[in-house]
Parts: C-alpha cells; structure tokens; sequence
C-alpha cells in the first residue's frame, strides 16, 4: 500500500469517527433501522427526525454538563 493510499484510508477513518461523534450518520442509521425492522412504516424526514431528538433530549436530559 502505497503512502497516499494509507493516508486516504487514515483520512476517510477519521472523517467516519467525527461524523459519528457528531451525531451526522443518526438519521441515515435510523433510516436504514426503519427500512429493516418497520418496512410497513413510513420513514419520518430528517427536519422532523432532528426536531424529535432534540424534544426529547430537552425532556429527558440525562447526564450532561448544562
């Protein structure tokens, strides 16, 4: 493999791990979730996905700093 190659690997690893941190990948994974487990079920949009999350992350805040 060559040095650009192992870099690109490194970069495209990293980049998955920030997405994930983030949150970006949540609503593609629930998605592929709904697809796979509630075919019947119509798949929510990612506005109204987000506005649910954050809903209920205000109702039930866990264990965060603020």
């Amino acid at each position: 493999m060559t040095m650009t190659a192992k870099l690109t690997t490194a970069f495209r690893g990293t980049l998955w791990w920030v997405r994930s941190v983030m949150g970006d990948l949540d609503y593609q994974r629930y998605v592929e979730h709904s697809r796979r487990h509630h075919a019947d079920s119509p798949v929510i949009s990612e506005r109204e996905f987000w506005r649910r999350r954050h809903a209920a992350a205000d109702a039930n805040p866990g264990a965060r700093c603020c």
